[in-house]
């Protein structure tokens, strides 16, 4: 009778530790705004829209048959989590287009004897968004800078984008749906004259923010970087 125990005891030990032997590390892959492709448990500051796909990476599963389910939840800043939605799969993807701080929880669970792993949380915030213009802008003048009109640099979590450049007659001369594009200071492939141009931006940031720009746009063919004006 001591031995049957001793041998139970022994079996349920194992098992125990062989439930503990299994393990997820799950990580979130997307790619930066410099187009590298980077793997990660947090993303501190990302730009909507931000695709991003979570892989749980479990271990030392022969022989099991885990069950996943990846919680998405949302910091509403001192009101606690709201749980959003669940994902069943042991790979999902999601793409972010509003700004908050989200927490991304995988619990684990094996079915062979319901043992449930340690939850493990994956964070991803995604910044307020920004938007600005510049004033002038200088197209093929030989020193390879401020070539396009353009957003400036550092905008951040802009979800929806629509800018056109007119004349002083309000033609229409160019138009673009993406931030990082912008104008070369042509039309229908011949350069424009330098002068005066205007600006029409219409945008929506990640958090909910509209922007209504209308701006003029100085065209400078003449100017080169760290002169005070342009030259004739």
């Amino acid at each position: 009778m001591k031995t049957r125990l001793t041998i139970l005891l022994a079996a349920l030990f194992c098992g125990v530790l062989g439930a503990l032997a299994q393990s997820v590390d799950p990580q979130a892959y997307y790619t930066d705004e410099e187009g590298t492709e980077q793997q990660t448990t947090s993303i501190p500051d990302g730009q909507a829209p931000l695709a991003v796909e979570f892989r749980a990476n479990p271990s030392d599963m022969d022989g099991y048959t885990p069950s996943y389910e990846w919680h998405f939840r949302r910091d509403e800043k001192g009101e606690g989590m709201r749980e959003l939605f669940v994902r069943y799969e042991e790979n999902t993807s999601y793409t972010f287009e509003e700004s908050g701080t989200y927490h991304i929880v995988l619990k684990t669970r094996l079915e062979q004897d319901g043992a449930e792993l340690d939850s493990v949380t994956v964070t991803v915030s995604i910044a307020e968004s920004k938007l600005e213009f510049p004033n002038a802008f200088s197209p093929n003048n030989g020193d390879e800078l401020n070539n396009k009109y353009q957003a400036k640099d550092g905008y951040k979590s802009i979800v929806k984008f629509h800018a056109i450049i007119i004349n002083r007659w309000g033609q229409k001369l160019f138009e673009w749906y993406d931030p990082a594009d912008g104008w070369d200071g042509t039309y229908k492939g011949r350069d424009v004259k330098e002068g005066v141009y205007y600006v029409i931006v219409n945008a929506l940031g990640a958090d909910g923010k509209e922007y209504n720009i209308r701006k003029d746009v100085n065209l400078l063919r003449g100017y080169t970087e760290g002169t005070k004006s342009p030259t004739p």
